[in-house]
């Protein structure tokens, strides 16, 4: 009997400086510490956006949720 298992590929690991695109905004990661992070939710038509802090546990769960992608470089 087959077993019909799910693939997953996991994220990296949320490093300084990275970048995320998705849909219609990225995220950029300034700051990564023990349990959080400080980043930009930055939208297409934004002129200025706030710096923001949560749990890693948190911004890794919207990354997945949105299709995040990894900006190179």
């Amino acid at each position: 009997m087959l077993m019909n298992q799910k693939s997953r590929i996991p994220l990296k690991l949320l490093e300084t400086g990275q970048v995320w695109r998705m849909k219609g905004s990225h995220l950029d990661i300034d700051l990564v510490g023990k349990y959080l992070v400080h980043y930009k939710l930055i939208k297409q038509e934004a002129k200025r956006t706030p710096m923001s802090l949560s749990s890693i546990k948190a911004v890794e769960k919207y990354l997945k949720d949105n299709k995040a992608v990894l900006v190179p470089g």
